[in-house]
């Protein structure tokens, strides 16, 4: 009997109907892992069997009895859990006082040496090397996300729903997640494993269900399918191979950046004497836990942040005081990591967010004056060449899904002609269909003689298009390895730490 099932759920929003009909079981001592586009239906469905959101049809069973979960806490005392992508912990707080926190007790006091003691005991029984006492503001990604597993544990869960969980992890505090994933199952408990990364789900799970256009297309034994089927399966079609590196980088240093220091918003130092070269017809990744520096790096190369020290050079020339308008007239051009805050006007026009940094040339203007029959010609081009749905130009740029937004910003960042594309989380939160594509355009640039910074939490994209790879940890450069040598193992090391390479 599964211990969770959802039988013919359906959950409609204004103009969409974003669970039509899914029946989905998860049995005792099982990893089911959902995997689709974004827009397929995996969140609501997730939200409805949290209690988040109420289904419009079906029912929810838990060890073959229907429930009704009204609101997460009514999921929780029946034992589901999740861990959410953006952890629910609260900082200043210890590991102990965010696990018990709203399930402290009756009494009047809070015990804390008894809470302590019961979440150690938790964590312990699952392998979890986590002090209680320890502050979760001083903790790594992935010890916080124990913190989280053993909070569901602690409250009882039996189903645990983990949602993206290596999003923002190492090689081997994923590997470390796997391990205590399978122990979960080994126990007896069920756990429903959301994720993008085709790779680790096979590697974990023991049943994947797909879901296209809310609907649930196909489940599949993980040993019986494999990463291409189940791409082809998540987007309706055959997914193509991405083209071969062609040739291998020109003579020509298009950047060079020497001893290159800045600091974060709060104030405190980023980065930390960071120098590395970027070729012509090169693509450097830059790898890192998040919160190493790369944003401020991307920052300084696109005159967005003031650097404290250090040289910046474009093409050999060296570059002073680096603004976000000189370093356009140098040929950099940039994907921004927040595409709605940094890359787009929302309220503009497809045609006006692609005339964006090139209004006063031409074909945009004539004269002092914007020619909208120039920048309406050149959107018609731009939006069929990047393939952006719905095709309509004078469609507001909110009102495109999230993939369309960024193949926006590609069209008018790719057309203005770059010598250096810094492109930062250029696939973040885009489904498999939308990854290809841009992963495809990252490598065009390459073949033409551009040079590529590509600065990206997922691993397995900065080892698909790098040549060279660069590791940042605590603002400093610990490795910059060729791609030949970057080998997880050896990356996931250079991410926590552990010793430099290559600098």
């Amino acid at each position: 009997m599964p211990l969770l099932e959802a039988r013919g759920i359906t959950k409609r929003f204004p103009g969409v109907v974003a669970n039509d009909g899914v029946s989905v079981a998860v049995e005792p001592g099982e990893v089911l892992a959902i995997v689709g586009e974004n827009g397929a239906g995996k969140s609501t469905l997730m939200n409805i069997l949290y209690g988040l959101y109420q289904p419009d049809e079906g029912e929810i069973l838990l060890r073959g009895r229907p429930v009704r979960f009204r609101t997460p806490q009514d999921a929780i005392l029946a034992g589901v859990g999740m861990v959410h992508q953006h952890f629910m912990l609260i900082p200043p707080l210890t590991v102990a006082e965010n696990v018990v926190l709203g399930y402290e007790g009756g009494g009047p006091l809070f015990d804390r040496t008894a809470a302590a003691r019961e979440v150690a005991r938790v964590a312990q029984e699952y392998g979890f090397a986590l002090d209680p006492d320890a502050r979760v503001e001083r903790l790594t990604v992935g010890q916080q996300q124990k913190v989280e597993i053993v909070k569901a544990l602690y409250r009882g869960a039996e189903v645990l729903i983990l949602d993206e969980p290596t999003a923002v992890l190492t090689p081997q505090e994923a590997q470390d997640l796997f391990r205590v994933v399978r122990s979960l199952a080994s126990a007896g408990r069920s756990v429903v494993f959301i994720s993008h990364k085709l790779r680790e789900v096979l590697e974990v799970a023991d049943r994947v269900a797909v879901m296209r256009a809310g609907k649930l297309v196909s489940t599949l034994r993980a040993k019986e399918t494999t990463e291409h089927d189940l791409a082809g399966l998540m987007v309706g079609r055959e997914v193509g191979t991405l083209p071969p590196h062609e040739g291998s980088p020109r003579e020509e240093v298009l950047l060079e950046v020497q001893g290159l220091s800045a600091r974060n918003d709060k104030g405190l130092p980023a980065l930390l004497d960071v120098s590395f070269t970027l070729r012509a017809g090169e693509i450097l990744g830059i790898a890192g836990v998040d919160g190493n520096g790369q944003t401020e790096l991307a920052e300084v190369l696109t005159g967005l942040r003031p650097r404290t020290s250090g040289v910046v050079r474009i093409g050999g020339r060296e570059v002073p005081s680096p603004t976000p308008h000189g370093m356009r007239k140098l040929g950099v051009r940039h994907v921004p990591e927040d595409r709605q805050r940094r890359g787009l006007v929302l309220p503009f026009t497809v045609a006006e967010n692609l005339a964006l940094g090139r209004h006063r040339s031409r074909p945009f203007c004539v004269g002092p004056f914007l020619s909208r029959a120039g920048m309406r010609g050149h959107a018609r081009e731009a939006v069929e060449a990047f393939d952006v749905r719905p095709r309509s130009i004078d469609l507001a740029a909110k009102d495109l899904s999230g993939g369309n937004q960024q193949k926006v910003i590609l069209a008018r960042e790719l057309t203005s002609d770059p010598r250096l594309l810094v492109a930062v989380q250029p696939t973040r939160g885009l489904d498999v269909g939308a990854i290809e594509f841009v992963w495809k355009r990252l490598l065009e640039q390459r073949s033409q003689g551009k040079a590529v910074l590509l600065v990206s939490l997922d691993l397995d994209e900065v080892l698909a298009l790098s040549d060279r790879v660069l590791v940042l940890y605590g603002g400093r450069v610990t490795g910059i390895l060729p791609r030949a040598e970057a080998t997880e193992d050896r990356l996931g090391r250079l991410m926590l730490g552990a010793g430099t390479e290559g600098v």
